[in-house]
């Protein structure tokens, strides 16, 4: 019987906060580290490059914005990745070269705005696709304009289906329920979220989708940012600018089988097997024997449909 292991890594670590070639320069070497050790699919955090900008408020008030501010969204709009650009390019390149998976959590600069954006690379040297955020969370409102619709997609990859949402797109049961029509395997759920309820959800769309789901967080001491960043945006070093990650990997039935890792940079990794996926839809397959379309209708318009993503001559957009 022809094995159906897929070796996974969920990187929880730290950017070079609002340094996008430095990050990249760590995302490659933390590449590095899991294609070692065996990993064909590399999940990375929410708005990795260039870093996930909690506790700034970019000098936003209601009726007024500051101009030391709009400075400070100048440096992070500039540290931002263009699609495609050399760091998307580079990224395709380490997929290739290492004959794996990253999904990688960025800021996405196009015009002049930005998006909330999780990119997909395969080991062809492609990007697969892109996935951009629904729905911007109360303040992060401010910086990142509303994703498109049509980037809600799946990617039918050799490793299995690949898809998911950003953060707390996961509390917008529709949202999830495009992923499971899709028949989504490994539900990537990268996050800023470093709550311990935060768990709970990530196993409950385990349980209902009955599919694996990597959720990936960062790892930010507040340290770590820099003092002039801080001094633009008139804050003080609290624990309000500090995560302590809670990055997990959980199964089809809800059990946790790597994580929660707390208050560390790591990399946690877990041998998955797909045929569990079919396993627990014995008994409950919410887009399938468990799903009453007669009485419920539930329709997408201009949804795309799950990719295949094997020998894809056009990345998707």
């Amino acid at each position: 019987m022809k094995s159906t292991l897929v070796k996974v890594a969920v990187v929880q670590a730290s950017p070079e906060f609002f340094n996008k070639s430095k990050t990249l320069e760590k995302s490659i070497k933390l590449i590095n580290s899991a294609q070692k050790k065996g990993a064909r699919l590399i999940v990375f955090p929410e708005a990795f490059i260039p870093a996930y900008p909690r506790g700034f408020s970019f000098g936003i008030h209601i009726g007024n914005r500051k101009s030391a501010g709009r400075e400070l969204w100048q440096t992070y709009f500039e540290n931002s990745v263009e699609i495609p650009g050399p760091e998307t390019e580079l990224l395709a390149k380490e997929a290739k070269k290492h004959n794996l998976y990253i999904s990688m959590g960025i800021v996405e600069k196009d015009g002049a705005s930005l998006f909330c954006t999780n990119l997909l690379f395969g080991p062809e040297g492609k990007l697969l696709g892109k996935h951009q955020k629904l729905k911007p969370t109360a303040g992060e409102r401010y910086i990142w304009g509303e994703g498109d619709g049509t980037t809600l997609s799946t990617y039918d990859t050799d490793i299995g289906v690949i898809g998911g949402l950003i953060c707390w797109e996961n509390y917008m049961p529709l949202a999830r329920m495009a992923m499971y029509q899709k028949g989504v395997q490994l539900y990537i759920a990268p996050t800023a979220d470093q709550r311990e309820e935060w768990q709970h959800t990530i196993q409950h769309i385990a349980l209902e989708g009955r599919c694996f789901v990597l959720s990936c967080n960062q790892y930010v001491n507040k340290n770590m940012i820099p003092e002039e960043y801080l001094k633009k945006d008139g804050i003080k070093r609290n624990e309000n600018l500090e995560s302590r990650g809670g990055s997990l990997i959980v199964s089809p039935m809800g059990k946790i089988l790597a994580g929660p890792l707390w208050d560390q940079e790591g990399i946690l990794y877990a041998d998955l097997d797909l045929d569990e996926v079919v396993r627990a839809k014995f008994d409950f397959d919410v887009a399938g024997h468990y799903n009453r379309p007669d009485v419920f209708k539930f329709d997408i318009p201009d949804q795309p449909p799950c990719l295949k993503a094997k020998n894809k001559k056009k990345p998707a957009s």
